[in-house]
């Protein structure tokens, strides 16, 4: 198997376990200062981990894409994220997320030059068609949220695709710390606006330490590491295929943790996206660089 595809399962799959942990740090702890928060703590460990590296001279012509990573990817997306969530609901906002695969697609057959190959397409469209049966519609549509969530896909996907871009010559531990220092800096100011507005009660106990030290160092350095790196082996078409496991197993956490029912079309929706996956990844030529991953 290549360590791209376990890189990218580990990634999704642990990207998923935030619908679980933020949804218990979120009751203690407003939104952004959690955002604040879970880049602040990330940079930390990253920094850590640095220490043992080699120092990496990032030149000042590629000072624009760090800071395209750092402010419109994690900084504008994930915010636009969180608040696009608020309005428009989890369900909806998911919803929207899962068009990642086909937004970061499209952007990498643009930028990229990266070609859009038919197994892509129709795995592309399973997976949707699965997240749609687990997720549905809502009843209700807010078009403030939607648009937000829309802007949030945007941003992420141009973020993933600069770093594919410059892959090469960072690596994805420069790559991710640098991000979220930006990241970290952009989010002091809308935390403090934040608080100081919304004057919320904030409940600072060991359960919302843990959460928030999870959040940052798991889902956020340790995954976020693993995802640059698999864009640097595989196509960003390929690697954005893997997107629907998110959806799945965040849905399956749901299930176990807050006993939520286990319905048909979820089943039917996961065995859509398991093999909307699986064909993204199959039947397919595969590159030389792709093939020089394999282990």
């Amino acid at each position: 198997m290549k360590k791209s595809y376990v890189y990218l399962l580990t990634t999704f799959m642990l990207w998923g376990s935030l619908y679980v942990v933020s949804q218990f740090v979120l009751g203690k702890i407003p939104t952004f200062t959690v955002a604040m928060f879970r880049y602040l703590i990330a940079f930390i460990a990253l920094s850590l981990i640095s220490l043992k590296s080699e120092k990496e001279k990032i030149e000042k012509s590629d000072y624009k894409y760090f800071f395209i990573m750092g402010f419109i990817g994690y900084f504008i997306s994930v915010d636009c994220q969180l608040l696009g969530t608020k309005i428009a609901g989890g369900s909806m906002a998911s919803l929207i997320n899962s068009l990642n695969p086909v937004i970061i697609s499209v952007m990498a057959m643009i930028i990229l030059n990266e070609k859009l190959e038919m197994n892509k397409i129709v795995g592309i469209i399973l997976s949707l068609a699965g997240v749609y049966m687990i997720i549905g519609t809502g009843a209700n549509i807010q078009f403030l949220g939607v648009l937000i969530s829309f802007i949030a896909v945007i941003g992420w996907a141009f973020m993933s695709v600069i770093s594919r871009k410059i892959s090469n010559k960072y690596s994805a531990l420069t790559l991710t710390k640098v991000s979220m220092l930006i990241a970290t800096v952009c989010n002091i100011p809308v935390s403090f606006l934040e608080v100081q507005v919304t004057h919320p009660l904030i409940q600072v106990d060991l359960g919302a330490v843990l959460g928030l030290v999870y959040m940052g160092v798991v889902c956020t350095a340790f995954t976020n590491i693993l995802w640059n790196k698999s864009l640097s082996l595989l196509p960003a078409n390929t690697c954005s295929a893997f997107y629907p496991i998110q959806t799945l197993t965040s849905s399956f956490l749901g299930v176990v943790v807050f006993h939520e029912v286990l319905t048909t079309s979820f089943v039917l929706g996961s065995a859509f996206i398991i093999v909307g996956v699986l064909i993204s990844l199959l039947f397919k030529k595969r590159t030389r660089k792709e093939k020089e991953v394999l282990v």
